[in-house]
């Protein structure tokens, strides 16, 4: 794009801004009903760009906007409140009027000061002293319900999304519930203040309402400071005011009263309304919902990551650093764009899909990450959870009216319809046949759902031997819907028989909507592919989890070559199969002990047979490592799943390639079960918070942080996957995985949770 139709636009870097760059607006309808679709570009083809119509850079990929969260020093969270836009001069007399004096709260202050006052107030966002507000929420829940069950029509968000979240915040705040309807009124100007872009008339009406909220605010706090005997979060606050005023000052807590009372309530409110709009478009969902409340966890948070109500944040950068490979300024703006990170196509499988089967979706960014994450998360989960468990019960045949449009207040940061209006037939009210379904209730932990509660029910359509020793397997959804898509590298867990293990798919063009994965059975294995093989045959029934990938194929090479050593070959074909369609370079190198124990041979030469070379121990055609691989060039890619063997030397041998060219997938780490008598114990210090986790001899640093409550994902528990990576600020680390490369492992400054461990007795992290 250009200016003056001669000089281009350019960042505050100098480099030229792309024109989709410089088309970007936030305020306009795209981004305000869709902003990951209105970014998809973006993701693909510049995931960090600077956006002249706000003057920020625009930040679109999930480990990108990870990555900035994660570093609060160098990416200040300072500007989280400002305003977008700046107020006129008359809109900054109104509010001197009030007295508005807002500054630092929880969310936009930096460390020390920041973990200082979080560590002397997260006491009552622990879970278990959260559960204590859970039959509030369920007895608000049931008698809002009961004012329109039997009237077959409601708008949602203003009967009780709206209502019963405000009313349960007040609770756990310590506010009176008469002060519910102005608050209410003042925390949509408070967003359209902070985060909108208003005409300068209606800078002045929101000045006036964000004024009054204001006052309003400081009365509360006022009366409390006066008595702060009363019970709640706020209360609470006074009182560690009186107790430690040089770390929660009063002008601190004024400007936290006015911002928690918007945080508290209007957030859960947006993502219930978001949710139920999700749900009751895909009606597949909800009716799996209704028919299965145990997946309800699971489903709200894959909701969030599909419809978290904030669905961007800011940063500010302290100094000059590098973003996604683009360098951002000293005192550059960051808008990390949430809702784009949780649909980026390089982290999920289908991210377009609402799947409520998906088991990772506690990944998502809907609460930010790192050590200015959401401390209400768990008070939002556990709404939205009772919320669901008790529409799905006692109205599973609710629908959205038809014609209706969604709006929202436009703003950058927050997303939620003003109105949700479902229609049922009263008549089919199930409590009316069954009067006791209204009492009933499936209570949940507080927290993050269990992952390995999160499983998917298939039925093997075909089983067949496809090599000696080792038999595929069919799967497809028992109701004949199709199973959701996935690319190549992915697995799945499958579970059966008390055993859950790993297998990659391997999908043949034509079973799109099924999923093949094939299973080696090894005699002398723990025992789960002897089970599998032996025992599950067409017609049974068996759970799943995933897919996921974290053997993800970069489809942006020039060249690749692909290694399958036996049972190796699952997801290799995947791959192979996959860059045959795009038409890429590729070579594929198949290596077994003999023809007759090479599974999906046929098929090999048959779809790859030009590209294909065999390598056949009894046939003496065994692989030159060494000679075939020794030089690999810029643009090449390497991918390899095989033996330990193989891909270590395969890995010695990629010490002399282009940094990066060598992807590869282990089938075990081949890590020895935690023998309490070999190991130590050792303590781990949290950085950001200052936590002390003692990890125990006979226990992984992963479940020790789990039990400590802290958020941290891991997918296959023996160090081959990465997902359980944690920042290593300070200690000798005991490497036990088979992802870092030698030059990550000397470097010291990351780990993988679930297997590695410390050297010595104490090791610092950066979480």
């Amino acid at each position: 794009m250009a200016h003056g139709d001669e000089t281009p636009l350019r960042s505050p870097t100098g480099c030229p801004i792309s024109p989709r760059a410089a088309a970007f607006r936030p305020f306009e309808r795209p981004y305000q009903e869709d902003p990951a679709a209105a970014l998809a570009w973006a993701r693909a083809e510049e995931p960090v760009f600077y956006a002249p119509d706000i003057g920020y850079w625009v930040v679109t990929r999930h480990e990108d906007v990870k990555a900035v969260f994660r570093d609060n020093i160098t990416f200040s969270p300072r500007i989280a409140l400002e305003k977008i836009t700046p107020p006129t001069e008359e809109v900054q007399a109104i509010l001197k009027r009030y007295g508005y004096n807002l500054q630092r709260t929880m969310v936009n202050e930096d460390e020390p000061d920041h973990m200082e006052r979080r560590r002397l107030l997260m006491a009552d966002f622990l879970p278990e002293r959260l559960a204590r507000h859970e039959p509030m929420v369920r007895r608000l829940t049931r008698a809002h319900m009961d004012r329109f069950i039997d009237r077959g029509h409601a708008d949602l968000v203003a009967e009780i999304f709206r209502d019963v979240p405000l009313k349960v915040a007040l609770h756990f705040l310590g506010v009176a519930e008469e002060d519910a309807d102005e608050l209410t009124r003042f925390a949509a100007a408070h967003t359209l203040n902070t985060w909108g872009r208003p005409t300068p008339e209606e800078q002045r009406e929101i000045a006036e309402n964000v004024g009054r909220f204001w006052q309003k605010a400081n009365a509360i706090l006022d009366r409390m400071i006066a008595d702060p005997s009363g019970e709640g979060w706020m209360y609470e606050t006074v009182r560690q005011h009186f107790r430690h005023p040089d770390i929660v000052p009063e002008s601190y807590m004024r400007s936290m009263m006015m911002a928690i009372l918007v945080a508290a309530h209007e957030t859960t409110t947006l993502a219930t309304a978001n949710a139920f709009r999700l749900l009751l478009e895909r009606r597949d969902a909800w009716e799996e919902l209704c028919a299965n409340p145990g997946l309800i966890p699971s489903a709200v948070e894959e909701c969030l990551r599909m419809g978290g109500s904030i669905i961007a944040w800011r940063r500010i950068a302290t100094r000059e650093a590098e973003v996604g490979g683009v360098t951002i300024p000293e005192g550059g703006r960051l808008l990390l764009v949430m809702a784009s990170a949780n649909r980026d196509e390089s982290h999920w499988e289908n991210p377009e899909e609402l799947d409520i089967f998906r088991d990772n979706a506690v990944e998502h960014l809907s609460f930010g990450y790192g050590a200015h994450q959401c401390m209400g998360k768990n008070i939002a989960r556990m709404e939205m959870r009772v919320f669901l468990d008790e529409f799905t019960r006692r109205l599973p045949h609710m629908r959205l009216k038809p014609g209706q449009s969604f709006e929202g207040l436009c703003n950058i940061a927050f997303r939620g319809p003003k109105s949700l209006l479902v229609e049922w037939d009263p008549a089919e009210n199930p409590e009316r046949r069954e009067p006791a379904l209204r009492e009933r209730a499936v209570s949940f932990p507080i927290g993050a759902p269990v992952k390995e509660n999160i499983l998917r029910r298939v039925v093997i359509v075909e089983a067949r031997e496809e090599a000696e020793g080792v038999k595929s397997f069919l799967l497809a959804d028992p109701r004949g819907r199709p199973l959701p898509g996935w690319s190549a590298g992915a697995h799945v867990d499958l579970v059966s028989g008390g055993f859950r293990r790993k297998y990659s798919l391997c999908s043949a063009p034509g079973e799109e909507g099924r999923w093949r994965i094939a299973i080696l059975r090894e005699a002398e294995g723990r025992g789960g592919s002897r089970h599998f093989c032996d025992a599950l045959s067409e017609g049974a029934e068996v759970q799943v989890a995933g897919p996921r990938n974290h053997f993800r194929l970069d489809e942006s090479a020039a060249r690749y070559r692909l290694i399958a050593g036996g049972i190796g070959i699952t997801p290799i074909l995947a791959m192979a199969d996959r860059l045959k369609v795009l038409g890429r370079d590729y070579t594929l190198h198949y290596c077994g002990p003999s023809r007759a124990r090479m599974a999906f041979l046929d098929r090999v030469l048959a779809d790859h047979g030009p590209r294909a070379q065999l390598h056949v121990s009894d046939e003496g055609t065994r692989l030159d490592l060494a000679g075939e691989f020794a030089a690999v060039t810029e643009g090449e890619q390497v991918y390899a799943c095989g033996p330990a063997r193989m891909l270590d030397a395969l890995r010695e041998l990629a010490r002399g390639w282009p940094e990066g060219a060598l992807h590869f997938e282990y089938f075990t780490t081949g890590a020895a079960t935690l023998d309490p008598a070999r190991e130590h114990a050792f303590e781990a210090v949290l950085a950001d918070s200052g936590l002390v986790v003692e990890v125990a001899a006979d226990e992984t640093l992963y479940a020790a942080l789990r039990r400590a409550g802290i958020d941290i994902q891991s997918d296959c528990g023996e160090g081959l996957c990465g997902s359980c990576e944690a920042r290593v600020v300070e200690g000798e680390i005991d490497h036990r995985d088979r992802v870092l490369s030698r030059a990550e492992r000397a470097r010291g400054d990351r780990m993988m949770t679930c297997c590695s461990r410390a050297k010595g007795r104490r090791i610092v992290l950066g979480l």
